[in-house]
């Protein structure tokens, strides 16, 4: 294990995968026969969401009979977790392959360790994000939120998923707890897929890419001019109070996304 102060690469074929481990071990940069699919800058690429996704509302959240606040990064909520804005560690890496870590601490009021890793082939990056705490049992969400850019040349992206409900959005942007009928876009919100997560991204002419996770909530955020994003997550957004998913020293939470692409 090193401490870690420039990019990691991956490379696999001619795809190529950059993390940034300082800022928010997101990746930076990934690129598919010398075309850039995500959005470039600090704030951009795709980070990891932990130890919550999306906004938790108000920035209060109970574990058990205790109330916590986090800071309202996003007044009047608290947003994305404190790992995209944590420097990570390396744990082990090789040419297709990387692992990384940090330890939860301030503002996030209990101790645990957040693992991520990836690994690259030609046609497919899977990523894996880890909870643990190794003292007191806590509620906590995982998720990424990756950028992809709208037009790499060409027609601009098109998104097709089939989803079992979407959850109601309310004035405050968090889900009012009804499930809803799907409705057409533009989105900032979030659906339910209980077969798994599986959103497809189709630049028309260029490259279709699919994003996967066993699990079922993904937000879907298309409201700006240059990017979209396709957000597989543990819970849905507010989910710290509203679907509490505890670790525990025997339960880490665990979750997995993968992208896989083919050229049109």
């Amino acid at each position: 294990m090193s401490r870690v102060t420039k990019n990691v690469r991956l490379a696999a074929g001619d795809t190529e995968l950059t993390v940034d481990p300082v800022h928010g071990c997101r990746i930076s940069s990934f690129r598919v026969g010398g075309t850039e699919l995500l959005r470039q800058g600090e704030r951009y690429g795709s980070f990891p969401m932990v130890p919550w996704c999306g906004r938790t509302g108000n920035g209060l959240f109970r574990n058990g009979a205790e109330l916590h606040r986090l800071p309202l990064n996003a007044p009047p909520h608290a947003i994305h977790g404190t790992g995209r804005d944590t420097e990570w560690q390396l744990a082990r890496q090789s040419g297709t392959e990387a692992a990384f870590f940090y330890d939860l601490a301030d503002p996030w009021p209990y101790k645990g360790r957040v693992t991520q890793s990836f690994e690259l082939t030609e046609d497919e990056l899977t990523v894996r994000l880890g909870v643990e705490t190794y003292e007191n049992s806590f509620p906590a969400q995982a998720g990424w939120h990756p950028w992809f850019l709208r037009d790499i040349g060409g027609e601009g992206v098109r998104i097709s998923f089939e989803a079992a409900w979407q959850e109601e959005r309310g004035e405050d942007h968090l889900p009012t707890g009804r499930r809803i009928e799907p409705e057409p876009g533009p989105w900032d919100d979030c659906f339910g897929m209980p077969d798994g997560v599986d959103v497809k991204l189709t630049w028309p002419g260029r490259l279709e890419l699919t994003v996967k996770s066993r699990d079922e909530w993904v937000v879907i955020y298309d409201e700006q001019d240059e990017a979209v994003c396709v957000e597989p997550q543990s819970g849905p957004p507010n989910g710290l109070n509203t679907t509490p998913r505890l670790v525990t020293p025997i339960d880490p939470l665990e979750i997995g996304m993968t992208w896989s692409w083919k050229r049109l």
